[in-house]
């Protein structure tokens, strides 16, 4: 068995080049697609504050036992918050920020007002994803808060 000896050609050379470039490439964009898609954006402004009540303030909401659904068509909004019994919640007050993932310029603040069964707002919404930044307080005075991705759908004619 004879040895040959492979000669490093340029064309070797270009396609580890090329490949060794590629691999970099594609973990970046991997790396960066994956950090867009995950992250939810600004929540509070310091971090480390916010996490050394965090279990309380869970815990309280928590003890709220309350479910939260919305709605939104490209006029109105809708809000039901109901108890463990599926009663509607009739809060001491509340307030939502309606707007994009991605940014602030179609940033709402609604209007809320309680039906009877739910809380209402006309709206003008474009189609497309929304998320409603929602802080309740209830009669005794627990903070609730909630984020809820709506997406609206074009209307039909």
């Amino acid at each position: 068995m004879v040895k040959t000896e492979r000669k490093l050609t340029g064309r070797h050379v270009a396609l580890i080049f090329v490949g060794a470039f590629a691999v970099i490439i594609g973990v970046n964009i991997l790396l960066a697609y994956n950090a867009v898609t995950s992250f939810p954006g600004l929540e509070v402004k310091n971090s480390y504050v916010a996490s050394q009540e965090f279990n309380d303030r869970r815990d309280a909401q928590l003890a709220l036992g309350w479910q939260v659904e919305a709605r939104a068509d490209q006029e109105q909004l809708r809000v039901w918050i109901a108890d463990v019994d599926n009663t509607p919640v009739r809060v001491k007050s509340l307030t939502a920020t309606l707007g994009r993932a991605t940014h602030v310029q179609d940033d709402q603040t609604p209007e809320l007002s309680f039906d009877g069964t739910a809380y209402v707002a006309p709206v003008t919404l474009a189609p497309g994803n929304w998320n409603l930044r929602m802080k309740a307080v209830s009669a005794d005075g627990v903070e609730f808060t909630q984020r809820i991705i709506l997406h609206v759908r074009e209307a039909r004619e």
